[in-house]
């Protein structure tokens, strides 16, 4: 989950402001030291800290809510909207031009995870129908050529490499002619421990010969406040048009990390959640706001369904999982699809309202091998069974195990998922997103 003890802290703050029964100057002053002290644990800056919590403070205190929420709902609001403020405030991501090829560059230091994020972007628009190749320009790692191609292997993308030649120019030169049939060419660039005159020469030298139509330095997210010395300098030195944060998902310290992009005027583009090719999204400010608080990010949520399944069958599997009323049926397909579409604790937290819950971690924690195991039960299942899974008793779930080669334990866990969920479906049944983010803690988008 992305920067979890982050957003665990600030889900907190809020539902104090929620549960308030009188809003007044000390609980404004107790909520402004909660948010203070949960983003310092993230490693965000302290004086961008203040800066931001100076804001919300006089806001808070000065602001009067509009005639249709309550002061505590237009509080929560006043948060959400000066932490989007504050990481960045629009929704970046990269729009292809009609020149062919589009032309993206990655710069950064070693151990950022520079290549790793190629296979990423090269997987990304490949999924919207772009032509992609990659090209490597690091001939001083020995290992980067063998490791750019792996990762094009793995994105199912062609891959330039000379594992003999040491210069990039000549590189570039040998495959121009073959690249001008591609849509998005992906440039590696060489590295290096440190930023240092040689690798921004380099840099220099690479930009003016291929003319890059993206520059994205790629920062690792562990690195935390020092990524704003980084950013600040790549962005000064190599004109960088965009920021990919990586590895948010292991580390304490994103906070800071992306506080420090959004202060240097580099934006940040995308952001890498963990190590497979799909785990890579468009920078949505207000979406990742919304996850941090509970709220929800319905915009990446379809987004990542229409990737999974068809646009029908997503639109259609939205508006099952907003109605609340499913059987046995329906509970697979969502779960089918929900793997595809990641890990479903992520999943859970783009839902608005779902965020902020103490959902059962074993409803969550769905192994591919126990989906397979309940495919395999239910196809033991009678159509009636299927539509109707109360039905199950003690003599229906023994035959159901003995027909499909489980145990009883295997059905009735299937069961228990069934019920667990369906008791979830039912909060959500004959309600929309504004609503369940009220019930969160008031917030509500104008």
């Amino acid at each position: 989950m992305v920067l979890e003890a982050l957003g665990d802290n600030l889900k907190k703050t809020l539902k104090k402001i929620a549960g308030a029964l009188f809003v007044n100057e000390r609980l404004i002053d107790e909520l402004v030291k909660d948010i203070q002290r949960a983003l310092l644990q993230a490693d965000v800056e302290v004086h961008l800290v203040f800066d931001l919590t100076k804001r919300i403070k006089e806001r808070a205190l000065q602001d009067k809510p509009p005639a249709s929420i309550s002061q505590r709902e237009y509080i929560v609001t006043i948060v959400y909207e000066e932490l989007v403020r504050f990481f960045g405030q629009e929704r970046k991501g990269i729009e292809i031009g009609k020149k062919k090829p589009f032309v993206i560059m990655l710069v950064g230091l070693y151990g950022n995870g520079k290549t790793t994020t190629i296979g990423k972007l090269a997987h990304y628009f490949s999924k919207r129908g772009s032509k992609v190749a990659t090209i490597g320009f690091d001939v001083h790692r020995p290992a980067a050529p063998t490791q750019l191609k792996m990762v094009s292997d793995q994105a199912h993308v062609d891959s330039f490499v000379d594992l003999k030649e040491k210069n990039a120019v000549k590189i570039w030169k040998n495959a121009a002619t073959k690249l001008k049939s591609y849509d998005v060419v992906l440039v590696d660039t060489a590295g290096r421990d440190a930023l240092s005159k040689d690798l921004i020469k380099e840099i220099e030298e690479v930009a003016s010969l291929i003319k890059a139509d993206e520059r994205l330095l790629v920062i690792s997210a562990d690195i935390g406040q020092a990524a704003k010395t980084q950013a600040d300098q790549f962005h000064k030195s190599c004109g960088v048009t965009g920021v990919i944060v990586t590895k948010l998902d292991g580390t304490a310290r994103g906070g800071g990390s992306l506080g420090a992009c959004a202060a240097t005027g580099a934006p940040i583009k995308f952001i890498g959640v963990g190590e497979k090719l799909d785990d890579l999204e468009v920078f949505n400010p207000e979406g990742f706001v919304g996850r941090l608080l509970g709220m929800g990010d319905l915009e990446a949520l379809l987004e990542k369904a229409q990737e999974a399944v068809s646009s029908n069958d997503a639109e259609a599997m939205t508006k099952r999982l907003m109605s609340g009323e499913f059987n046995f049926l329906d509970l697979h397909e969502q779960l089918q699809a929900m793997r595809k579409m990641g890990p479903l604790t992520k999943v859970m937290e783009m839902i608005p309202g779902f965020g902020g819950m103490q959902i059962p971690k074993e409803m969550l924690d769905v192994q591919d091998e126990k989906l397979d195991s309940w495919k395999v039960i239910l196809q033991s299942m009678t159509k009636k069974e299927l539509e109707h899974p109360d039905l199950l008793d003690r003599d229906r779930i023994e035959r159901i195990a003995k027909g499909s080669g489980t145990t009883t334990k295997d059905v009735r866990d299937l069961l228990k998922q069934y019920t667990q969920t369906k008791k979830l479906m039912k909060m959500m049944k004959g309600q929309n997103p504004e609503k369940l983010m009220k019930k969160f803690g008031g917030f509500k988008r104008r």
